[in-house]
């Protein structure tokens, strides 16, 4: 699978829109190449290097049961694909960055990963 998105590019600063000084909102996703045996697809978008500054990963977003119709899934701008699992925040919604101030640059990882079955677990199930 390929995961892309036409807000930035691989190895980009995600633009201020997506942040917590922005709009807050998530960026459209394009993830490409999905199994045919794939039956969802589960999002998470973290921050490794929060655990330098709070002894662990900051999980920002986390989607599952994200539904798949052929090998492609377009997940729109400010939107909840699937089903919101549980995040750092204890939010439904996308949290965008928002390092502390003097913590460093921080990288954040979009993550997907395909099933094949749906996991039927209630919103707000923790990792």
């Amino acid at each position: 699978m390929k995961l892309t998105s036409p807000a930035f590019k691989n190895n980009d600063r995600i633009p201020i829109k997506f942040t917590a000084d922005g709009e807050d909102i998530n960026p459209e996703l394009i993830i490409s190449d999905v199994s045919r045996n794939a039956k969802s697809l589960v999002l998470i978008l973290d921050d490794p290097d929060a655990q330098r500054v709070v002894g662990y990963i900051w999980v920002h977003w986390v989607a599952f049961d994200i539904p798949i119709n052929g090998d492609k899934v377009k997940i729109e701008e400010n939107s909840m694909p699937g089903v919101s699992g549980e995040s750092t925040y204890k939010k439904e919604e996308y949290g965008g960055p928002n390092p502390p101030r003097g913590t460093g640059v921080h990288n954040y990882h979009f993550k997907v990963y395909s099933l094949d079955i749906n996991l039927n677990l209630p919103k707000m199930s923790s990792l």
